[in-house]
């Protein structure tokens, strides 16, 4: 009987599946929506609306469909769907230095849901939401000087203290976004209760 409720909590509802598509759709729209700006490109990394939305999956979703939103996201890329930044994907970009992003946007919603699961405070999405926004961030620049010094061609002169100026013109970007994305789903969540208890 356990087995049977366990396995019952693993599988997902069809609201839950719209969600998570619906999230997995807006991750590929935020990707290339300002791939037509040729400017918004940095040391190989593009400016996009990806950790919004990464952030907005777990604020929004929780933990565990947050996670599994963006690991579909992930996963369509990977097959060879071009949904990633600049309309790229293929197996072949688990070889790319911005890789790590694309992985640390399926932590960052686990992590941002799960502060919020804790606590509904308004103060408690934006906090998390930072939080989740700092993980992506430690995550995916490392991962990315790590791959310019192992296995890519770093760039003259490349060394972890530029590898971190590339990331502050989108960390200043993505820190007002990211406390609008708490704000958002935080107002979100109430209007979805209210209409839960009005029904």
């Amino acid at each position: 009987m356990s087995t049977a409720v366990a396995n019952s909590k693993n599988k997902l509802g069809t609201l839950e599946m719209v969600y998570v598509s619906m999230f997995a759709a807006l991750m590929m729209i935020g990707a290339n929506i300002t791939s037509m700006v040729p400017f918004m490109v940095i040391g190989g990394v593009p400016i996009t609306l990806q950790l919004f939305f990464a952030v907005l999956a777990g604020a929004f979703l929780g933990s565990r469909l947050g996670a599994i939103s963006m690991a579909v996201y992930a996963f369509i890329g990977l097959v060879g769907a071009p949904v990633f930044a600049r309309f790229s994907g293929g197996i072949g970009e688990i070889l790319s230095p911005t890789f790590g992003f694309i992985l640390s946007f399926i932590l960052t919603a686990f992590i941002t849901g799960l502060i919020i699961e804790k606590n509904k405070g308004i103060h408690i999405y934006i906090s998390a939401a930072l939080v989740g926004t700092i993980v992506s961030y430690l995550f995916g620049t490392n991962w990315m000087y790590a791959a310019y010094k192992l296995w890519f061609a770093a760039p003259e002169a490349f060394s972890y203290k530029v590898a971190w100026m590339w990331m502050a013109v989108p960390f200043v970007k993505d820190v007002p976004l990211a406390v609008l994305a708490g704000i958002f789903a935080h107002r979100m969540g109430k209007v979805i209760k209210k209409s839960r208890v009005a029904t």
